[in-house]
């Protein structure tokens, strides 16, 4: 039976060990081809304490929570450390092929890259919100990675980080683009999670048992459309120019501009029944929101 317990891999070592690999030529950084790849060690759940960029094709046994995704296509998913990455119990198919970037964080010290990668939201994606590559795109992220490659494989020297880091780089940049791009091309698949957004806040906001215990929440919409919180945020940001909270908010706002025109609630009471605990919350919300209080914008009705 396989472990069931995640395997914790915190070392470029380690990986090259465990895939019976030669020692690395590098000790912060790797590139490890995946056709042919074995695993032997009955390890279907793993935890990286490393960045881990790759690319795969042929691979349709790759798990996100309850869901299985089709890697037949060229296609990049993105880790930070601490994530965690199943696989089924059928172990590494025969058919794959691509490749494992792995990055251990102490290599972007003092480098652009330190803070910078943390900007990169895909990084928070699950795998199953992996990125799809024209065979353009994968030819010019594959071109980078060779790059990557081949100089931590030349003679280290005063040069190489900055030059890796710079390829490094340029790759994220790309990968950030083909995002934006993806996020245009799939409109309709888009559009369809925008309108179950809608929809889900509309119910919420008229639910008072759902409201009774708190506003809703960007995870709460997040866990019921199974989709990762920065996915969604970066899909609305690209749909409706506003971020997940920022349209949790809006929603908010036109349920408060309802009641507080058409009905004799105290602006307590509408706090309350749209599950803030302070009305005063409600209240500045409110007015950063309409630049008016909620007082000022019921008297304009009167």
């Amino acid at each position: 039976m396989p472990n069931a317990q995640p395997y914790r891999i915190s070392s470029i070592t380690e990986i090259h060990r465990l895939m019976a690999l030669p020692k690395p030529q590098h000790p912060l950084i790797s590139i490890v081809d995946l056709k042919g790849l074995k695993n032997d060690h009955d390890i279907n759940a793993v935890v990286f304490d490393l960045y881990v960029i790759s690319m795969k094709r042929g691979c349709d046994n790759l798990i996100y929570g309850q869901q299985k995704y089709d890697f037949d296509e060229g296609l990049m998913a993105f880790l930070s450390p601490g994530q965690l990455l199943r696989g089924d119990e059928n172990g590494i198919p025969a058919s794959l092929e691509g490749w494992m970037l792995f990055v251990h964080p102490d290599f972007l010290w003092n480098t652009s890259l330190a803070s910078k990668i943390k900007r990169y939201d895909y990084f928070g994606y699950a795998t199953h919100e992996a990125l799809f590559l024209s065979d353009k795109e994968e030819s010019v992220i594959n071109d980078l990675v060779r790059n990557i490659r081949n100089e931590y494989h030349s003679n280290i020297d005063k040069f190489s980080q900055d030059i890796i880091i710079a390829n490094l780089e340029t790759l994220l940049n790309y990968a950030e683009r083909f995002y934006q791009r993806q996020f245009i091309t799939r409109k309709i698949t888009n559009h369809k999670i925008l309108e179950k957004v809608e929809n889900l806040l509309k119910d919420y906001l008229s639910d008072e048992a759902l409201l009774s215990k708190s506003a809703p929440t960007v995870q709460y919409l997040a866990d019921t459309l199974n989709v990762s919180p920065k996915y969604l945020s970066s899909l609305l940001k690209q749909l409706t120019g506003q971020t997940t909270q920022q349209v949790i908010h809006e929603k908010m706002i036109e349920k408060a501009k309802e009641q507080l025109s058409t009905t004799m609630l105290s602006v307590s009471e509408i706090a309350y029944s749209l599950g803030f605990e302070h009305s005063q919350s409600f209240s500045k919300l409110f007015k950063s929101k309409t630049k008016q209080s909620p007082l000022e914008f019921r008297a304009s009705f009167n």
